[in-house]
């Protein structure tokens, strides 16, 4: 008897690691998804269009989140099991190694999440290695897991490498390896002084959104438009928030400026959107959330007018 009820324990104990790990990989596919859904955001993919892309939509987003899900509940179920050391670091790379391949097969070519993978592959894996946590003890782990060296870095030059080459922003690489200090101190500081205010969660998440556009040298940006576009972002960005934010009239007018600043110049600040998802992720895990709260935007409303 004694035997069948530690035979019957442990059998719970894998069950509830199972769900532990299935339902974090469930909020970060959800993040993903609830960033891209939100709008309007500036000059990025959202419910309106295609925002400053030509090779994306908000379907093709969608899809590459959904095929991403697996790879996180691998990453969350290898961080579980393993000490904290090299080899769990190249583990995990190996996997979101596969997880990129799997999303530009889904998407025939498209980069929807690269940067995504590596943020929320690491939040996943942290947040896998305690039960109940705080964001900011959740980035604590995933930057000691991010500093460990990844002996099977690809050789290959990135986007991300050409950016820090020629003007020294670090990145999503150097955004986890210092314990996302965007997303806490701006991200989720803002998503939450918002909530305090009762604002609307659209209103909540998109002035999260610019608060980041507001502080960070986003590498998507550099990339396509140097030093003086990046200015302009963090300017314009920054406009939005003293004229009231979102919420208010004239943050709506100086948003829509933005927006369209943005679009003439084929600009999107996608590094500022993956830092996004990982504030709405870390808010979730924070909030024992079961799953990622809708935004009741009124972009959904109109669709479901329509």
């Amino acid at each position: 008897m004694h035997r069948s009820l530690l035979i019957a324990g442990d059998r719970q104990d894998r069950a509830q690691t199972l769900r532990r790990t299935d339902h974090l990989a469930a909020l970060a596919t959800q993040s993903l998804i609830a960033e891209a859904e939100l709008t309007p955001k500036p000059g990025l993919v959202d419910r309106r269009g295609s925002g400053a892309h030509n090779d994306l939509s908000l379907k093709l987003m969608t899809q590459s989140a959904t095929v991403l899900e697996p790879y996180f509940a691998a990453m969350a179920s290898c961080s579980q099991v393993r000490d904290l050391d090299t080899d769990l670091r190249m583990e995990l790379a190996e996997i979101g190694r596969a997880a990129e391949r799997a999303m530009f097969k889904a998407t025939q070519g498209s980069n929807t999440h690269k940067g995504a993978i590596w943020i929320l592959g690491l939040l996943v894996a942290a947040a896998a290695r305690g039960e109940v946590w705080s964001a900011r003890e959740i980035v604590a782990v995933a930057g000691s897991i991010a500093r460990l060296p990844d002996r099977a870095l690809p050789e290959h030059i990135t986007h991300g490498d050409i950016v820090r080459n020629r003007y020294g922003a670090t990145g999503a690489r150097g955004e986890a390896v210092s314990s996302f200090p965007h997303v806490i101190n701006f991200g989720l500081a803002t998503l939450r002084d918002r909530r305090a205010g009762k604002f609307l969660e659209e209103i909540c998440r998109l002035d999260a959104l610019l608060s980041v556009m507001a502080e960070l040298d986003d590498t998507c940006v550099l990339y396509r438009g140097g030093v003086e576009t990046l200015d302009v972002v963090k300017s314009c960005a920054k406009a939005v928030l003293v004229a009231g934010g979102y919420g208010s009239r004239n943050g709506r007018q100086k948003m829509r400026e933005l927006d369209r600043e943005l679009i003439r110049r084929h600009i999107s600040p996608g590094g500022s959107a993956d830092l996004l998802a990982a504030t709405i992720f870390l808010d979730a895990v924070e909030r024992e959330l079961l799953e990622v709260d809708k935004d009741q935007s009124e972009w959904e409303a109109r669709d479901g007018a329509a």
